[in-house]
Order: C-alpha cells, then structure tokens, then sequence
C-alpha cells in the first residue's frame, strides 16, 4: 500500500462558487481532491447553497483538468492550487 502524503495547498473559487464561499481563496490540508473536498464541505457547513454550487462545478489540480476521475483518485502536491469553476453561461 501507498504511504499517503498529506499536502497543504490552496483551494480557489471562481464566479458562483466565491459567492457561496463568501471567500476567493482558503488553504486545504489534504492528500487527495476528495478529502480537500470534505473538508471544506464541513467547513462551509452552515452556506447550503456552496455544497450545491460544488456538485456541479469542474476542477483543476495544479493546472491539469480532472475531468471525470474519481476525486479520490487525483493526489494533490505540497503547494498546489485547485480551481473551483463552476458552469459558464455559453461554455
């Protein structure tokens, strides 16, 4: 089994996704994008709207699309970044 690795990074949102985070940016402390995830599921707990607005958003991880993998699957980096878009009108 793999060691797990535990990063701290950041997590940024984009249009919908700040506006129910009431925040453009927070740090994450996290080995995969699922539990970064989580995280700030719990974190954000009492905005109902942000859990909603980030069932139908895409992510980056570092750059990188994560598309339709498991969010479990994607490992974040010691000093990562992950974009938080939400659907655009026309794209």
């Amino acid at each position: 089994m793999a060691a797990r690795t535990v990063a701290v990074g950041t997590i940024r949102y984009w249009a919908a996704a700040r506006a129910e985070a009431g925040t453009a940016e927070e740090a994450y402390r996290a080995a995969t994008l699922a539990e970064a995830l989580a995280q700030v599921r719990a974190r954000h707990a009492d905005r109902p709207g942000f859990a909603r607005v980030l069932g139908h958003c895409s992510f980056l991880v570092d750059g990188d699309p994560v598309g339709g993998r498991d969010h479990a699957s994607v490992p974040l980096a010691e000093g990562g970044t992950v974009e938080v878009l939400p659907p655009f009108a026309g794209g």
